[in-house]
């Protein structure tokens, strides 16, 4: 979409809302807009068994069906969740038809839809990140691991579902994962990669809301992508989160907004791009300073779940701002000075190949200061809740330390009960006492 001169002077009502995707984070958003005063429904499709009525049997992708239901309903804002429908241009497809979308369309989707599109769009920048090399075949990047002789992170350039990443710990595994992606392994999203220098430090993830022009930042969070405790096993789409992280103060996030978000709406803009969503920037935090891993053009899960209880009720008002290209006439977006704890409730045998189908109990309802987000759930025949997918539910608790949050976080998770339930008991270890 290029830059565009249809910005209204003042935000219109915001009554009725659709949210697109099916997962954890999708609920969460539902959840996080119904606080709205002026909001009268909020849709959601796919959805899933957490969705209840105001579920719909709209694919993603489905552009055609989401403009008639907007169309039809008077709808007067889209959240597009997932990276998948924004790569597809669904986000295009409702603006060419006049409806207001906060995510991005095809363009800016290629933050996260390649790799090497968007480590070009760092290094014309200036934006801080690790040297990389782009490779289309498997002879140069084998040429490259030979010239450089030491370990290199192998990514996917493609949209590989959080797969797509290999952190060679020695030549060897760099040289399996080249030759893995390149026999096939990632399907298309693998006929490009993306070779980097590997960064130390720790990681944490930062949320720009973002209008096109102007940026509001979320507090900063951080996840567990390891499956299993101690962050050992294989990698997963983040078994649990925590924010606000303490690895970014004030002036940290200052520096973030400084040094990586706003050059990048700017890249973005030089060349074009009318982004309207989030920009979500994975950070490592190194003795050089912050610098990209990775962006994303759409909020993480399971950070959103664990960002949403910390949001005022103004978030809808704000979304609609960025998606119409006024930020500047939202109300401030109200941000609670609590700590917020998520962990992730997964099914026997995720990530590989979750199980589906088990019955589950749940013994509590979300509240003001714990909630319970439905992902990979569904009803059956008999209209009982079973597993549907590798990350189950997500369980978020809110106190006035993390141990408080996660302390409940865990008590409210021995009431979710499911066959081969899976969940780490250390999220969060990084700021619980004796952690």
């Amino acid at each position: 979409m290029a830059i565009s001169s249809t910005r209204p002077n003042s935000l219109p009502d915001l009554r009725r809302v659709l949210i697109v995707g099916s997962g954890g984070r999708e609920d969460a958003l539902s959840w996080a807009l119904q606080r709205g005063e002026e909001l009268e429904t909020v849709w959601i499709t796919p959805g899933n068994a957490g969705s209840g009525q105001h579920g719909l049997d709209l694919a993603e992708t489905d552009s055609r069906g989401l403009i008639e239901h907007c169309l039809g309903n008077d709808v007067d804002l889209v959240v597009v969740g997932p990276e998948a429908p924004l790569a597809a241009g669904v986000a295009d497809a409702l603006r060419d038809a006049d409806i207001a979308v906060f995510g991005p369309g095809a363009d800016g989707a290629q933050l996260e839809a390649s790799k090497a599109w968007a480590k070009q769009l760092m290094q014309d920048a200036g934006i801080p990140t690790a040297g990389h090399w782009a490779v289309t075949t498997e002879v140069e990047a084998l040429a490259v691991l030979k010239q450089v002789n030491r370990p290199l992170v192998v990514k996917a350039d493609g949209l590989a579902a959080g797969k797509g990443v290999t952190v060679a710990d020695n030549v060897g595994e760099a040289e399996a994962a080249i030759r893995d992606a390149f026999a096939g392994r990632f399907g298309s999203a693998g006929a490009q990669l993306v070779l980097e220098e590997r960064l130390q430090g720790p990681e944490v993830s930062v949320f720009a809301l973002c209008d096109g022009e102007r940026i509001v930042l979320l507090p900063p969070a951080q996840d567990h992508k390891r499956l299993e405790e101690g962050d050992r096993g294989p990698n997963t789409g983040g078994m649990g989160a925590y924010a606000p992280a303490p690895l970014l103060d004030a002036d940290g996030l200052e520096l973030v907004r400084q040094t990586v978000l706003e050059p990048t709406v700017q890249a973005l803009r030089q060349r074009g791009i009318d982004y309207r969503g989030v920009i979500y920037a994975g950070l490592m935090l190194t003795a050089d300073g912050p610098q990209v891993i990775e962006f994303n053009c759409r909020f993480g899960d399971p950070e959103c779940q664990t960002l949403m209880p910390l949001l005022g009720a103004e978030l809808g008002r704000v979304l609609q701002a960025c998606a119409l290209g006024r930020l500047d006439l939202a109300p401030a977006l109200q941000i609670a000075e609590r700590c917020s704890a998520c962990v992730v409730a997964a099914a026997a045998g995720y990530p590989e190949s979750p199980r589906k189908g088990d019955a589950i109990q749940l013994g509590f309802d979300s509240d003001a200061e714990r909630q319970l987000f439905h992902a990979g759930t569904r009803r059956n025949d008999d209209g009982e809740l079973v597993t549907a997918g590798g990350r189950v539910l997500a369980v978020v608790a809110q106190g006035a330390s993390f141990d408080e949050a996660f302390a409940s976080a865990y008590r409210s998770l021995d009431q979710v009960q499911f066959a081969g339930i899976t969940y780490r008991r250390d999220i969060g270890h990084q700021v619980r006492s004796g952690g």
